[in-house]
């Protein structure tokens, strides 16, 4: 299956809005983040939508370099180590106070682990789990609508 470009987006909202909500609801009260767990939470999920709203424009930068690989897709560990320049932007943008609705800085060290780990997630449950519950998602593109 080569995804269409509402397919990638489409699971990838998906993946962050579920997968990623769900690590970062577990992950935010032992990150290492001072303040009160109110305000940790706020940012997590802020920078959670963020890293959803900047990955439909990633998505699009992505189809468009696919245009010119045969097969017209990623082999499957790119998907993984695209996880470096989209959290550099991510991170450069929180830490310059770019992000609507931050409640303060942004540690690096909780930004990393926090990122990684959602990426992680994410990753693995799309190339493996999400074939269970969604299986025509392989035959349509990628899309789950």
């Amino acid at each position: 299956m080569v995804p269409t470009l509402a397919g990638r987006i489409q699971t990838r909202l998906f993946l962050l809005a579920v997968i990623g909500g769900l690590v970062t609801a577990a992950l935010t009260p032992i990150l290492p983040v001072d303040g009160p767990l109110g305000d940790r939470y706020q940012a997590t999920f802020v920078v959670l939508a963020a890293v959803a709203v900047l990955g439909i424009g990633w998505e699009l930068i992505y189809h468009f370099l696919m245009q010119w690989r045969w097969e017209k897709d990623w082999p499957t560990l790119f998907g993984l180590l695209t996880l470096v320049p989209e959290g550099i932007v991510v991170w450069l943008l929180a830490t310059r106070d770019l992000v609507p609705g931050l409640p303060g800085p942004v540690p690096t060290e909780a930004f990393t682990i926090h990122f990684v780990l959602v990426w992680l997630a994410v990753w693995l449950v799309a190339n493996g789990p999400m074939r269970v519950p969604f299986i025509h998602w392989r035959f349509r593109g990628g899309r789950l609508l």
